[in-house]
């Protein structure tokens, strides 16, 4: 909770006050999220609210403003009715705020170094708050102390610290370290403690806190230390603060131990034999002597000089050199020449007494001279070494030898002593003239100095040696050479830019420039991969798609800085490896099929083809059913689409299906597609008789019944639908005084009377009517029973049920198709008429006119008769295929059971 308190005892409090200026004063921590409360300003200047004591019906409300908008007020949020103060979106950082160590105040539009609060932790933010309206007019200067958290870790100014200590440092003593850490927080949040993590037993940490509160660490020297044992300490110091938990911080210490004077010259050996010949020239080297100091720099500084026991023509026969400690003989050795010598010989260092060793020189006397060699070269040489380019041919020369005896007294020889490709041939007609040649072409990468002696020793067995180098020249005889020639890579697709591929290595064997080497990339290679000309890293500056490309192959050159160049070039073959980024892709988004009704379960309904662009185990793909999975299946293999069970268009005219398709990756992406299935209709239903009823109903015809009037109707539906649903009405079958006066409508089924009804056509007709589909193949069929009953009125309708119930002696009227039977219809007419006209014309001869007018009515009113059988047999026309047509030639036959 914020704590509200008074800054001044006396004329400045915060509690109710009707004075012009009032202070109020808060403290919260930093980094507080937005919202958080900081005060109520009307509360704690105790003002009247709305449901307090004042009504608001009789005092105007408060206000409350901020006095300017400037930095300080980025950080709180006041709210103008009541007065309560909260920390806004800005997060204040007191580190931020308060860079001075001794607090910064923020006003509400500057900011300026404190100088009232004496205490190094405050940080204050100050505002200035105007309250209105005039009644509670007052100006609130509210003073918000920061407090520190530990937010921030000890951090070291540099990451390495350098410290130096001299070998001979006491025990205790102690060494300021230049670099602390600084911890931004304040108080127990700054830096505490130092510690080391490896002290080797010889160091510790001590912190030492100054007036202003500021922590140095310094380095004790707990043991003795020795420069020539360990020269060098590294380690690292940690810096802890005090917050909870602790923050930490560190930084590589490393301690150098300087060197001082405590070690002198010293002589692996007290004494040194030499041998010198009589016959030496001036200038011979006869020995060097060497002592070692284990210091450093001006403390290892080491003179020569010989002792004060050493007489003076020795001196004058042998120089010393007092930086080197070579002995060289300085004059000419003769008759009168001591042949022993015993030099002693001090080394000297700076404050250390001298190391001695004694050389003990003895002089052979030589009574002849040795034999002479007198080399002259012919390659290029300096100061003894012989330069040859490699791949030089075989037989070059090298050098003339010229030996001879000094006295002319003895045969001299000479012959070459040492290994390599060289010949050393007497060169004739000249004597003691030899010529030095190569044998073979010599190879720098092979060997790239050879030393050599030519040996001339006379009769008396005196030898003398001419020491001969070879320094083999480096040609740009060598191509670079990849580690690989087929460099084999792979990646993942998707991969990030500038993608570190491989680093190529090819070594050259030639030296220098010659030897180093170049890469570069082959014309070949996609412009989006890289090779760096030095390090010969690889890299791919895009991101490679598997499904767009799967193997890149291209060559890459390693050339050396020879001249002329010489190169070598090896195949780079990337594959890129899948990544599960593409999802199942079906061919359409939506799948129709047409599919039978009545189609047999599991038979194949259609194939659902789903792809996936992606390989292996992430392109494998599994479909499934998402709804309706108790009527279909799907083969997750083929994607083949079937129903479980027979499918009935009367019930279900349709399905609507979603199919979901699943790759293999790992997370598995998916997509759906709707498939659409129509059910096409089958004739598997005939037509159904809704009325009439009953084949045992009948209905009341009066004879007064004009012609043309309907009398009833058949009304059947058929379950099925287009053609097959298509219902045509025909009489099969008459029974009655005078049947034919009843007609049926083919297309609605309406009864209608044809003929005016006489005295003689009272009586029960029987009409068996033929419902029929015009389905496909097979029309199918029902049949009932229309009666109707002739009479004025029905008086005993027990016998006119019991005439139901009799099975009517029906003939079912089987008739040959229109087309089929139009011209027997035609032969037939004539052949009713010929009859009736010859027996009028023998029965009244003389009214030949009227009997002649009579016959043509007759023929016609016969002819209107047989026109109307036509239209029954053109409903009538037998669909069932079942039927076999031979039966429409037999006579009627009789139904019995209807």
């Amino acid at each position: 909770h914020l704590l509200l308190f008074l800054l001044f005892v006396g004329p400045f409090n915060c509690f109710a006050s009707y004075s012009r200026a009032t202070e109020l004063f808060y403290s919260l921590n930093e980094g507080l999220p937005a919202g958080v409360l900081i005060g109520s300003l009307a509360r704690d200047l105790r003002l009247p609210t709305a449901g307090g004591q004042h009504s608001a019906s009789l005092q105007p409300p408060l206000s409350f403003t901020l006095a300017s908008h400037g930095l300080g007020g980025q950080y709180v949020q006041l709210d103008n009715r009541s007065g309560e103060l909260h920390t806004s979106a800005m997060e204040i950082d007191r580190e931020a705020l308060c860079v001075e160590s001794s607090g910064a105040t923020i006003f509400g539009g500057s900011a300026a170094v404190s100088s009232s609060s004496p205490s190094p932790e405050s940080c204050l933010l100050l505002l200035d708050v105007l309250v209105l309206p005039q009644e509670y007019f007052r100006l609130v200067k509210v003073k918000i102390a920061i407090r520190d958290v530990n937010d921030n870790a000890p951090r070291f100014p540099v990451p390495h610290i350098h410290l130096s200590v001299p070998e001979n440092a006491p025990v205790n003593t102690r060494l300021a370290i230049e670099h602390p850490a600084l911890d931004p927080d304040m108080g127990t949040n700054g830096v505490q403690t130092y510690r080391l993590r490896d002290n080797y037993g010889v160091f510790t940490l001590d912190v030492e806190e100054n007036e202003n509160g500021e922590r140095t660490p310094y380095l004790i020297v707990m043991g003795a230390l020795d420069r020539e044992t360990q020269d060098e300490y590294v380690t690292v110091i940690v810096a802890e603060d005090g917050g909870t938990p602790p923050l930490v911080g560190s930084a590589t210490l490393t301690i150098g131990i300087s060197d001082i004077n405590d070690n002198c010259p010293q002589f692996n050996d007290s004494q040194l034999n030499v041998t010198l010949y009589g016959n030496s020239s001036l200038g011979t080297h006869v020995a060097t002597v060497h002592a070692v100091d284990m210091d450093l720099g001006s403390n290892a500084q080491i003179t020569y000089s010989y002792s004060q026991k050493v007489p003076q023509p020795s001196r004058d026969l042998f120089h010393l050199n007092e930086s080197t400690g070579a002995i060289t003989l300085s004059t000419k050795v003769d008759g009168d020449t001591p042949r022993l010598h015993r030099l002693i010989i001090l080394g000297n260092g700076p404050g250390c007494m001298p190391a001695v060793i004694t050389v003990l020189v003895t002089i052979i006397k030589v009574m002849m001279r040795p034999p002479e060699v007198v080399p002259r070269f012919i390659a290029n040489e300096v100061e003894g070494v012989v330069y040859l380019k490699e791949l030089e041919p075989t037989n070059t020369p090298i050098a003339f030898f010229t030996i001879k005896d000094p006295d002319e007294k003895y045969k001299v020889s000479c012959y070459l002593d040492g290994d390599g490709p060289f010949r050393l041939s007497p060169y004739k007609p000249y004597n003691n003239e030899y010529l030095l040649e190569t044998t073979k072409p010599l190879d720098f990468e092979t060997q790239q100095l050879y030393e050599m002696s030519v040996v001339a020793w006379n009769s008396e067995g005196f030898h003398v040696k001419k020491v001969i180098k070879v320094q083999v020249l480096d040609d740009n005889d060598n191509s670079p050479v990849f580690s690989e020639q087929l460099i084999e890579l792979s990646i993942e697709e998707n991969n990030v830019p500038n993608a570190f591929l491989t680093k190529l290595h090819a070594t050259d064997a030639d030296s220098g420039e010659r030897g180093q080497v170049s890469y570069f990339l082959g014309p070949d290679a996609p412009s989006y991969f890289s090779l760096d000309k030095t390090t010969g890293v690889l890299t791919v500056s895009t991101q490679l798609d598997r499904e767009e490309k799967e193997k890149y192959r291209y060559t890459v050159k390693a050339v050396d800085s020879g001249f002329p160049p010489r190169e070598s070039i090896a195949t780079v073959t990337i594959t890129v490896l899948d990544k599960n980024d593409n999802s199942p892709r079906f061919i359409n988004k939506d799948f129709s099929f047409f599919v039978p009704e009545n189609f047999p379960g599991f038979g194949e309904i259609g194939v659902i083809s789903v792809t996936d662009a992606d390989a292996g185990q992430n392109g494998w793909v599994a479909l499934s059913v998402l709804n309706g999975s108790d009527i279909f299946v799907i083969d997750t293999g083929k994607g083949v689409l079937r129903a479980k069970v027979s499918l009935d268009r009367e019930q279900q005219s349709s399905y609507v299906l979603w199919i979901e398709a699943v790759d293999g990756g790992d997370p598995a992406l998916s997509s759906t597609a709707k498939i659409t299935i129509l059910l096409l209709d089958i004739n598997d239903n005939p037509p159904l008789v809704l009325f009439p009823q009953s084949n045992m109903s009948y209905l009341l015809v009066l004879p007064s019944t004009l012609p043309g009037s309907p009398i009833t109707e058949v009304y059947a539906v058929d379950k099925d639908t287009g053609m097959n649903a298509v219902i045509a009405y025909s009489i099969i079958g008459r029974r009655g005084p005078r049947p034919e006066s009843f007609r049926i409508d083919p297309k609605t089924g309406n009864i209608t009377l044809e003929e005016s009804l006489m005295q003689n056509d009272y009586g029960l007709y029987r009409l068996l009517v033929k419902v029929s589909d015009h389905g496909y193949p097979e029309p199918l069929h029902s049949t009932v029973m229309v009666n109707l009953f002739v009479n004025d009125t029905v008086s005993n309708e027990s016998y006119i049920e019991s005439l139901l119930r009799k099975e009517p002696d029906i003939s079912v009227e089987e008739k040959q198709p229109q087309i089929s039977i139009e011209p027997t219809h035609k032969k037939m007419e004539s052949a009713s008429c010929m009859p009736t006209l010859v027996a009028l014309s023998v029965i009244s001869l003389g009214s030949i006119a009227l009997v002649t007018g009579m016959g043509i009515y007759i023929c016609l009113r016969k002819g209107k008769k047989h026109h109307r059988a036509d239209e029954n047999l053109e409903v009538q026309i037998p669909l069932n295929g079942r039927i076999n047509l031979h039966m429409l030639e037999k006579k009627p036959m009789e139904i019995s059971n209807i």
